[in-house]
Parts: structure tokens; C-alpha cells; sequence
């Protein structure tokens, strides 16, 4: 191994989602979005017309095969409409003291300064007098004055223009609307039908509610990764149990924010990073990430210190909403969001390499190989670590490790190839061999790094992989290799 090489040029580690809309339908932006570092595209089934979300899929795919690389697709179900109906004339302004009602028999474009209509009807059965509605992300906030069967009599606390479609929160939590509605049933079918990588569940409370919906994504047929979004009260103090049940959990900070009080958000967005990655999960940081970018070409310096806040604290992926969906500066939001992550990747001090673990029983042998490459890895100066994978789980795994060593995962398959693309410090080499000798294997591999740049022939890189090629989670040997040129 050459130790007087000079360092390869830095690659991002944390993850940028990005969700499309209006302003990425364009195919041109969508391939300089690809380009910028979007690795994982989110649509939201909240939003579009019939044929709509099946249309923008397939744009990321042709974008990212333009592009000759990987791009992940997470579909955001909807959830349980706990928003206010239509007013008259689109908006009122509600003054400080005055009542108010919400009511689901009012129709549900007819609301007016003094009630307006709730797409979720059940609302009052959850409420007691006294109560605190928070509504458009807690810009107005109802007491609750009166419950008269449905509807919801309160005064104004703190008043505003109220606009149509506003969301609805109970402070302090709550709520007992499920988390999957009928629509949620049938866009997971539309999921599955769409090979989407990872399917989220909005408004999770338990995790018989994540059971559910993976449960309905393996009858349709679907393999998908499940996202259990973080933003109800219940949905924090059933952390542990969420975290067995999902794969991947958002914090989702716009009702969360909003039910637990924004003081407290920091702190608890801390811990939920914390606690995802060690239970193995992988974690998203989103909402409001870089939200002046809907219509500035630059993020604020508190935005900037928000991201990479989030990526210091070992997020996995942070993630744009409305800045791509809506906004003015989609690709240059992306390009933003990269330079800030690789900014505060450099900073990283603690890289929880010495104790990670380290007192840990492991059920897995894959998990335990995984856990020894790190170990090794950050110990031993190698440039790569390459893992021979089916399924991905060796590399995520490795990925809850903090390190400044990229990890390869060499996959024959498309949709393990797209599911990485959303782990940290992880990325995807499509790789089938035409020889299952290891020599073979070993050469193949080479040739792919040098062809792509990714090493320097006298580098040490470790190998992960299984002797049993086509079986998932049957990772159990390491080997650590020098690059050699081809012969």
C-alpha cells in the first residue's frame, strides 16, 4: 500500500432526500437534481393526480439511469386528514378572544370567521373543555370552550389569518385518529405496484400500526423498506417499540414540533438519532430544513447550523420538502444542503469507534462480521471497505459505525443497488461477476474501483461476503486485500 498517496477527494457520507413536485417535473431538472447529490427521491401521496405519482417515478429512473447512477424512491403515505375544510372566500383573519367552532357538518367549502369545517369528524370525541388546538403548525392556537356532539365551540387564544387546509394538532398529543386510512391502503398497493424502495407511515402511534402496513406492502407483493415518521406525541413515548418495528424512522419535526412544544425539539431530535442508530435503524432528519430556500437562493446561517447540527449528530439522511417540491431553487437547494454536509463532516470528532458495542452479544454472524470490519477498519489505514451484498444489511450494519472510510456495497440487484442509496456512508456498485472463483471475484471487483477511480492499485481494502452467493444474510468471512493492477 502506497501511505504517501494523497487522500482522495472527500465524498459526502450523509444522505440528501429530496421530495419532487411542480418545480422537478421538468426532466432537465430532474437529472441536475440527480447530479447535485439527490440520493433518494420522496413523493409525497399526499399531493398529484391520478397517474401523477406513477408518472414521476418513472422520471427518476430515467434521470438516474441519464445519469448512470442510483437514486432511491420512498412513497410518503398520507395519513388521516386531521386539517380544517374550505372557507368561502379561501381565508379569514381571526382576532384574539373571539369564538370560534370546528365543525364536520359545516360543508366543506362554507366555513366563515366564525366555524369552519374538519375533514376528521371523530375530533370531538378526543377533547375535553379546556384543551389547546394548534392549528396552520401552531400559528393559531383555540382553547376549547364547549363540546355540543361534534362540534367543537373555542376561543381564539392567539388569532391570525386562518387559510383553507390548514393541519390540526392537539397540544400534548392525543389523538386517536389511525394511522392508515383507506386512501393509505390503496396507495400502498400502488406502492407495491411501483417497486417503491421505502414506503412511510405518517402519523405513527405504535408499532401495530407499522405491522399493518407492512403486513398489506407483503401481500401486494412489495418489498419495501418501512419509515415510521415521528410526529405525534405517542409516537415518541412508544420510541423503543416503533424502533423494533420499522426499518427506517423520519423526524418529522413539523407536527412534532408542534404537539410537544418547539423548546423541546432539539433535545428530543437528539436522542431519537441516538437511539436509531443503536437499535441498527437507519434515521432521516426533516422538515424546515432549509425552508427560505422556497424562494432565496441561499439557506440562512441558522438553517446551515440546523443541518449540520443533524449531521454531526450521525443522521443518516437530511431532507428537503417544499425547498424541491415547490420552490424557486430546487437543484441549487441540493447543492446547498451537499456543501453544508460535507462542511460538517470534516468536523466529526467522536467517531464512537472505540466502544461501539463492544460489550454486545450478537445474535447474527453477518452482524458480528460487520461490526469486526469496523472495528478493523478503523484501526488498520485502508481506503475501502467493499462488501459483496444481497440485501444490503451487512453495509447497514457497518454504516452505524461513525467512519471516514466509504463502504461499497457491490449488489447484482437494482432494488438492493437503490435501497443503500438512503445509508450513510454507503454506496452502491450494481456488480454481477461472470466467474464465482474468488480470484475471479477479487479481480472483477479491482477492475471496477479502478475503472470508477474509487482506489489506487497498492491500496488495502476490506472484503465482505458469504459462501454462499445468491442467499441473503449469509455474510460470514472478512478479508483484507491489497488493489492490484490488472494483468
Amino acid at each position: 500500500m502506497s501511505e504517501s498517496a494523497p487522500a482522495h477527494p472527500a465524498r459526502r457520507r450523509t444522505k440528501i432526500v429530496a421530495t419532487l413536485g411542480p418545480a422537478t417535473d421538468d426532466p432537465k431538472v430532474l437529472e441536475a437534481m440527480v447530479r447535485a447529490g439527490m440520493d433518494v427521491a420522496r413523493i409525497n401521496f399526499s399531493h398529484g393526480r391520478p397517474g401523477e405519482v406513477a408518472r414521476r417515478v418513472e422520471a427518476v429512473r430515467a434521470a438516474a439511469a441519464a445519469c448512470k447512477g442510483h437514486v432511491g424512491i420512498l412513497g410518503d403515505l398520507q395519513g388521516p386528514k386531521l386539517r380544517i375544510q374550505r372557507f368561502a372566500d379561501g381565508e379569514v383573519m381571526l382576532e384574539d378572544g373571539v369564538a370560534f367552532a370546528l365543525d364536520p357538518d359545516i360543508g366543506a367549502a362554507a366555513g366563515t370567521v366564525e366555524a369552519v369545517g374538519l375533514a376528521y369528524d371523530q375530533l370531538a370525541d378526543d377533547l375535553h373543555v379546556g384543551d389547546t388546538l394548534l392549528l396552520d403548525d401552531g400559528q393559531i392556537i383555540l382553547e376549547v370552550t364547549a363540546l355540543r356532539g361534534r362540534r367543537i365551540e373555542t376561543r381564539v387564544r392567539t388569532g391570525g389569518t386562518l387559510k383553507d387546509l390548514k393541519g390540526l394538532n392537539r397540544q400534548g398529543g392525543g389523538l386517536s385518529a389511525p394511522a392508515l386510512t383507506d386512501k393509505d391502503r390503496e396507495d400502498i398497493v400502488s406502492a407495491a405496484e411501483l417497486d417503491l424502495d421505502y414506503v412511510a407511515v405518517s402519523f405513527v402511534r405504535d408499532a401495530a400500526d407499522l405491522e399493518e402496513a407492512r403486513r398489506l406492502l407483503r401481500e401486494a407483493g412489495s418489498d419495501a423498506r418501512l419509515v415510521a415518521k415521528i410526529e405525534r406525541v405517542e409516537a415518541v413515548r412508544n420510541l423503543e417499540a416503533l424502533l423494533g418495528a420499522c426499518d427506517v424512522i423520519m423526524v418529522a419535526r413539523g407536527d412534532l414540533g408542534v404537539e410537544m412544544g418547539y423548546a423541546e425539539l432539539p433535545g428530543i431530535q437528539k436522542g431519537m438519532i441516538r437511539s436509531s442508530r443503536d437499535r441498527h435503524r437507519v434515521v432521516i432528519t426533516a422538515t424546515q430544513m432549509m425552508e427560505s430556500m422556497i424562494t432565496n437562493a441561499l439557506p440562512t446561517r441558522a438553517e446551515v447550523s440546523d443541518v449540520a447540527n443533524a449531521v454531526m449528530d450521525g443522521t443518516d439522511a437530511v431532507m428537503l420538502s417544499a425547498e424541491t417540491a415547490v420552490g424557486r431553487y430546487p437543484v441549487r437547494a441540493i447543492e446547498a444542503m451537499a456543501e453544508v454536509c460535507l462542511a460538517a463532516e470534516k468536523h466529526l470528532t467522536e467517531r464512537g469507534r472505540a466502544r461501539h458495542r463492544m460489550y454486545d452479544r450478537f445474535e447474527r454472524v453477518d452482524e458480528a462480521i460487520a461490526m469486526a470490519v469496523m472495528y478493523t477498519a478503523n484501526h488498520l489505514r485502508v481506503r475501502a471497505i467493499i462488501a459483496l451484498t444481497e440485501s444490503g444489511a451487512t453495509t447497514r450494519w457497518m454504516s452505524r459505525i461513525r467512519s471516514d472510510i466509504p463502504i461499497y456495497a457491490f449488489t447484482p440487484h437494482e432494488a438492493t443497488a437503490r435501497r443503500v442509496t438512503l445509508y450513510r456512508g454507503v454506496y452502491p456498485v450494481q456488480f454481477a461477476p461472470a466467474t464465482s472463483d474468488a480470484a475471479g471475484v477479487y479481480r472483477c471487483v479491482f477492475d471496477e474501483l479502478l475503472r470508477r477511480e474509487l482506489v489506487r492499485v497498492g491500496d488495502r481494502v476490506i472484503f465482505t461476503q458469504g459462501d454462499l452467493r445468491g442467499v441473503a444474510g449469509r455474510t460470514n468471512a472478512m478479508k483484507i486485500l491489497e488493489v492490484t493492477a490488472t494483468l
